[in-house]
């Protein structure tokens, strides 16, 4: 029999307590609490954790301490099999909470989400069964129309009669104005058994819940059609209709303005959002860019029009671009630089291509002048991350992965999705007002480990800069921002990594730093004589590298641009320790006596 105050078509709910020490029952009532969500309660056994956490607040603990001093919660029964069971607690009557989250504390004994930690039996969260909450005024949505069927209902149908639609041929017929996520899963197994894999009808539940519950009138819809991008307003409510072969039988009215555009002139943030696999796709995301386009002027108070009764244009802020700082003399003067148009040739790169590799022998600053550059053009180090990959490193590590952590109230251990490095900077570069801003991460030791795995489907997204794709773990939809741009470094004197296959090859432009070419040439002696030293270590290397016979092996001058070189002693402790035993790694084999050719008196008497 249900109870008189359920909330009708809710299930039960369970929440699993750690160390398989039980579970908690409960469900929604009909009745608000004082937050203006469900109230819930929570049924008689129930099984509670017994220790208050830190993160419990204040009324939490005190409800906790009345039900134990009223007999509400009283200790469970011991479990001889597992003495090292933490203590629990019992409930002896069902307990009207004021919301799902104010059970779920209860139960927990800290803080938590209701809607999300209480689930059905099938795994279901409680969320799924609330109406839609808080939203944006003012909501984008793509909706694909182009091909439904084989039938393009965005030129036939949608253009011309004003509205946009879904198919829903099996859906039986709607009695809810916004039904819940879970009034539409039944709706849809119930009317798709047998017609639809469950992927398929999971992607139908979000794709409806979207479209009948959470879009708006007033809200930006847009849809794609013959290669240009129709853009128009939402004028009225989800209507479910009759169509020949239910093709559109889920209808919203549609005012259509009569401009579109070529899918190629589109926003690079726009495309990205338009490659979306789905029929129904947020595009809140980019809705400054959509009004840009459509030149769209947010309308207020419906009273304020001029003499003529139209509205007042209002001016929006313009949209800032994506750019590089210019390439400054003090910038190349800090770096050493001798020619600008290097730095200058850096830049264009950059912007052409997004992702670039410094390459060539040690010592000749390729990280050093990666991170300059980053930050230089990132406008400081905040829009900078630097990694540096290593034979074991891996996706995992580098973009998102499950990794254990350990919950700071529970002290349990379990796995969680986490974001590495990449998705942290994208999420970072992506947010709203940093769009404009370029950041930058930075590869060091970009070949030292297994590139395709590590980038997993994110090499396609390094070519194809205007795509998403759907995520192997967490099954986002995801792009690369256009303002994250990548710079590795990669050492070439190692010949078992010094080879790059031919799909990242594509995918970077490489840049080589060399002791025998700009910027890295004359580096050395640059730096001496505006440190106000004896030109002597520049004329020594340039020496030593004229003899070595492999460019892959010549000496970079960041070995002697350290202050303990010049400290008494140093330079000859430096070419011994460092340079040296790098030559004899070279010549290995060879039996060559590589300090009486490339020591420091060999070379001093072989200079004119």
């Amino acid at each position: 029999m249900p109870h008189p105050g359920r909330l009708p078509g809710a299930p039960e709910f369970h929440i699993k307590l750690p160390k398989d020490g039980g579970e908690a029952r409960g469900y929604l009532l009909a009745k608000f609490g004082g937050n203006g969500t469900h109230k819930f309660l929570l049924l008689e056994g129930s099984l509670v954790v017994a220790e208050a956490w830190p993160g419990l607040g204040d009324h939490a603990r005190r409800i906790r301490a009345d039900l134990r001093a009223s007999g509400g919660l009283v200790d469970a029964r011991p479990q001889p099999d597992r003495p090292e069971a933490p203590p629990r607690w019992v409930a002896t009557q069902d307990i009207a909470c004021n919301s799902s989250s104010a059970a779920a504390a209860l139960v927990y004994g800290y803080d938590a989400s209701g809607p999300e930690s209480w689930r059905t039996a099938e795994g279901h969260p409680l969320a799924d069964y609330l109406s839609t909450g808080w939203r944006a005024p003012r909501k984008a949505w793509l909706v694909r129309g182009s091909n439904v069927s084989g039938r393009n209902l965005v030129r036939q149908l949608w253009l011309k009669e004003g509205f946009v639609s879904l198919a829903g041929a099996h859906l039986p017929r709607l009695e809810e104005a916004d039904p819940t996520k879970s009034v539409l899963r039944r709706y849809v197994e119930e009317g798709y058994e047998g017609a639809a894999s469950y992927n398929q009808k999971r992607g139908l539940v979000d794709e409806l819940h979207a479209f009948l519950t959470q879009m708006r009138v007033g809200d930006t819809v847009a849809t794609i059609g013959d290669g240009r991008l129709h853009v128009g307003r939402i004028t009225g409510e989800a209507v479910q209709t009759s169509s020949p072969g239910g093709l559109s039988n889920l209808r919203r009215t549609v005012g259509w303005l009569p401009q579109s555009h070529a899918y190629e002139e589109l926003p690079e943030e726009v495309q990205q959002k338009l490659s979306v696999q789905h029929d129904v796709v947020d595009l809140t995301g980019v809705l400054d860019t959509l009004d840009g386009l459509t030149g769209h002027t947010e309308r207020t108070d419906p009273a304020a029009t001029d003499d003529t009764g139209e509205y007042p244009a209002v001016e929006r802020p313009a949209q800032r671009e994506l750019s590089l700082p210019d390439v400054t003399e003090a910038l190349a003067s800090d770096l050493l630089v001798h020619d600008r148009a290097w730095l200058e040739e850096m830049r264009e790169l950059l912007l052409d291509e997004r992702q670039l590799v410094l390459y060539g022998p040690p010592g000749t600053g390729k990280t050093y002048l990666a991170m300059k550059l980053a930050e230089y053009f990132g406008g400081g180090p905040e829009q900078v991350k630097i990694v540096q990959f290593h034979p074991s490193y891996a996706y995992e590590d580098f973009f998102e992965g499950f990794r254990p952590v350990e919950d700071p109230e529970t002290r349990e251990v379990a796995f969680r999705l986490t974001a590495g490095p990449l998705r942290e900077l994208a999420d970072l570069a992506s947010r709203e007002g940093n769009r404009h801003i370029p950041h930058f991460l930075i590869i060091d030791e970009i070949n030292r480990a297994n590139l395709a795995r590590v980038f997993g489907e994110l090499y396609f997204l390094l070519e194809y800069r205007t795509r998403s794709v759907r995520l192997t773990y967490s099954g986002d939809d995801f792009a690369l921002p256009p303002n994250l741009f990548v710079i590795g470094t990669m050492n070439t004197a190692d010949r078992s990594i010094a080879l790059v296959d031919a799909a990242m090859r594509r995918r970077f432009a490489f840049v080589e730093l060399s002791p025998r070419a700009e910027p890295t040439a004359g580096l050395l002696a640059r730096w001496l004589k505006r440190e106000n030293r004896d030109p002597e270590p520049a004329r020594l290397v340039d020496a030593l590298n004229a003899l070595i016979n492999d460019a892959d092996f010549a000496i970079g001058p960041s070995y002697l641009m350290k202050p303990g070189v010049y400290r008494e002693g140093g330079l000859e402790r430096t070419w011994r320790t460092k340079i040296l035993p790098l030559l004899e790694e070279h010549h290995y084999g060879e039996g060559l006596d590589v300090s009486a050719r490339y020591g420091l008196d060999s070379l001093r008497e072989q200079r004119p």
